[in-house]
């Protein structure tokens, strides 16, 4: 074979390699919705991902759940203080309580299940972060679950004194665990087309 015919090959392996490695490490019920190309790509994730609020009544895998966990806890935060908690909530009789809290997350008591993600002030090294800490932590979790064939939303907690301490009671956190926001997540029973919302007149050169 010559040089160029070697490097060809050589390029056309990688290539496939690199298809391949992200698919293996996806748990097996990922693995089963994903397409032969691969996980959906991060760009793609960004631009269709879209927020889910009806669910089948098909369960969540607890491997599934547990890599949606993992790629919050991947997030960036002040001093690297990685200041979140999780309340996983797979009890009916508590999803059916969020609607007395949130009249506009309702329908979490039709999901199979939610996760409350919140702010532990007993890990801050940077006081104050917390908020933007955990949102970037919900935000990850939220394109994962795209990634992954799920539905999911962010329904609002912080700063609503009401909902923070309902939460807080729901769920019995400590007073120095803040909830921050009730994704709900499961397996989406509508699709949401996907929206351009790029708007240069939004963009700022140098000054405003």
């Amino acid at each position: 074979m010559s040089g160029n015919g070697f490097a060809t090959g050589r390029r056309r392996l990688l290539r496939l390699l690199a298809l391949a490695l992200p698919l293996a490490f996806l748990p097996a019920e990922a693995r089963s919705k994903t397409p032969a190309a691969g996980p959906m790509g991060a760009l793609e994730a960004i631009t269709t991902r879209r927020s889910v609020r009806k669910y089948t009544s098909e369960p969540l895998a607890e491997e599934t759940l547990r890599e949606v966990l993992r790629c919050g806890m991947q997030a960036p935060s002040a001093c690297n203080e990685q200041p979140w908690q999780f309340i996983v909530i797979r009890d009916r009789k508590i999803l059916a309580r969020v609607g007395d809290i949130n009249p506009y997350a309702g329908f979490a008591k039709d999901a199979p299940v939610a996760v409350l993600v919140c702010g532990d002030s007993r890990l801050e090294k940077c006081e104050g972060y917390w908020a933007q800490d955990c949102s970037n932590c919900a935000m990850n979790m939220l394109l994962a679950a795209h990634a992954l064939g799920l539905g999911a939303v962010w329904t609002g907690i912080y700063p609503l004194p009401d909902r923070v301490e309902g939460f807080r009671r729901l769920c019995g956190l400590p007073a120095e665990v803040t909830p921050l926001a009730l994704l709900v997540l499961g397996h989406p029973a509508e699709r949401p087309k996907p929206e351009d919302r790029f708007n240069p007149e939004r963009i700022h050169a140098d000054r405003w």
